[in-house]
């Protein structure tokens, strides 16, 4: 899956604002909003955002393990 969609589909799962994301991931609230006009990421900023994304999930699955528990 392209990281456009992967970023997108994030936002909407999440609820989080395009420029929260861009903060937390590259210090740039435009980060999203360049990327919907045409940006293209490189591989380092494609990876940094896949891995915030990710430690976002286990961060949420771990708050949901302490909270079953």
């Amino acid at each position: 899956m392209h990281i456009n969609r992967k970023i997108e589909r994030f936002l909407r799962q999440h609820d989080m604002a395009p420029t929260t994301f861009g903060r937390r991931v590259a210090r740039d609230p435009r980060l999203v909003l360049d990327m919907r006009n045409g940006r293209c990421l490189r591989p380092a900023m494609v990876l940094k955002a896949e891995a915030f994304m990710a430690a976002f999930e286990r961060h949420l699955s771990l708050l949901d393990m302490r909270e079953a528990a």
